[in-house]
């Protein structure tokens, strides 16, 4: 790896929007951290797929709804990269389709920790790497928020949707927060996109569906979306931050 390539932190970088995001930035010059939580098998393929392009990319183990792994995390990089210039704020969970009355308080507890508490501390840990106020050079975050953050997910996975809505508020207010610490910090906003998460709530052909009821009669794909966030990653968004940006498709 070049000392000079920037390095990218994706969480959840094994499968469906994270993979696709570790393979564009590769493409795109960034030395890519794939963190997974479970899937080794699934990471070490988007590793090898960025290697055997030129890329350079390690898989890092680490479930973000535990403090200690995300440490781990952290460590890893450290050792390995010796630093950090973004991070892609990737890794969610999604139940199986609920109302809020037949939810039990694990399954909130879980869904919080994973998706907003553990997107706060890996984003974090990444600020005390890339901030100006602590000796780094800048960087940038891009946090996976969802339509359903507007949407609420009623009938479906409130859970899911207030958790998105927490990540909105979250991206808003650290932008500003680290604006002038050489940090920019947004969020992308997928719709219906045809990944594996669906399965996870328990309608694997969710995508397919509800695709002839969207705007442009199709669901997104993950590389749709991979290219967003790479567009937020790169110099063509230097003067964006704080903002929070849908690709839905027109949902």
């Amino acid at each position: 790896m070049s000392e000079s390539a920037p390095v990218l932190l994706v969480t959840g970088g094994s499968r469906g929007i994270g993979a696709a995001v570790s393979v564009a930035a590769a493409q795109h010059g960034w030395a890519v951290a794939v963190n997974y939580a479970s899937n080794k098998e699934a990471a070490e393929a988007v590793v090898a797929t960025i290697r055997e392009a030129g890329g350079e990319a390690i898989a890092i183990p680490g479930d973000v709804g535990k403090p200690e792994d995300i440490k781990s995390i952290f460590a890893t990089i450290d050792a390995h990269f010796g630093h950090l210039d973004g991070l892609v704020n990737n890794a969610g969970i999604v139940g199986v389709i609920q109302r809020l009355d037949e939810m039990t308080p694990e399954r909130i507890d879980r869904m919080f920790r994973v998706n907003v508490t553990g997107s706060m501390l890996v984003a974090a840990k990444a600020v005390r790497r890339m901030s100006t106020r602590h000796g780094g050079k800048g960087g940038v975050i891009v946090n996976v928020s969802s339509l359903a953050a507007t949407l609420g997910g009623g009938g479906q996975y409130v859970d899911y949707a207030a958790s998105k809505g927490a990540i909105d508020t979250f991206t808003v207010g650290l932008a500003r927060e680290v604006a002038a610490e050489g940090i920019r910090v947004n969020a992308v906003r997928p719709g219906i996109i045809d990944t594996d998460i669906h399965a996870a709530a328990g309608l694997p052909d969710r995508a397919r569906d509800i695709a002839p009821q969207l705007p442009m009669k199709r669901a997104g794909t993950a590389d749709e979306v991979a290219d967003s966030i790479l567009y937020l990653l790169g110099p063509h968004a230097s003067y964006i931050t704080g903002a929070l940006l849908d690709v839905s498709g027109g949902r």
